[in-house]
């Protein structure tokens, strides 16, 4: 009778001790992303600000391989990777912007804050395009080959030692 009072105590150890061996664990930090070497859905965008034009799947084909930058006016890490973004830009890497559900003045505002390393920038006011690639949320970037095909991806802001490998996998898919 007394060893029913000690089944609690046995399940908490128990519960405790793998959540403990759980935390000891080496965690994964990479999605795999089904989308890669996959071509890029057919889009085309109106442009998401006055001074840069829309982006389409026309965009990524023939010529260097470029980024695609999956961003929002309202996203913080958006905040963080824009000095990266303009870094990239100045090792000349051609980024192409995807605005999600955002406005032209607020993306006007943010560039205007923070730098704009973009030569298109399309509007995916309903975040189509965003599901459509695979992408779980902003910031997101994505290597497209020059022949339209996603070759890599990155979730998440894109921070300084993060420069050096996306620099490496555009010149590896050239």
């Amino acid at each position: 009778m007394r060893t029913i009072f000690f089944i609690p105590l046995a399940l908490f150890l128990f519960f405790a001790g793998l959540a403990g061996y759980m935390l000891t664990q080496e965690k994964n930090q990479t999605v795999a992303s089904a989308m890669i070497d996959k071509a890029l859905p057919e889009f085309d965008l109106e442009p998401a600000y006055d001074g840069l034009p829309g982006a389409s799947r026309a965009d990524f084909i023939g010529g260097e391989p470029k980024l695609l930058n999956i961003w929002a006016s309202w996203c913080l890490p958006c905040i963080a990777e824009a000095p990266q973004l303009e870094a990239l830009k100045e090792e000349g890497v051609e980024i192409i912007g995807i605005a999600i559900r955002d406005t032209p003045e607020d993306v006007t505002n943010f560039l205007d804050r923070h730098g704009n390393p973009y030569t298109r920038i399309g509007a995916d006011d309903i975040s189509a395009l965003q599901i459509e690639i695979g992408a779980a949320g902003v910031p997101e970037t994505f290597v497209i080959d020059g022949e339209g095909s996603i070759r890599y991806q990155h979730i998440g802001d894109i921070r300084e030692n993060d420069v050096p490998k996306l620099l490496q996998v555009l010149e590896d898919v050239r």
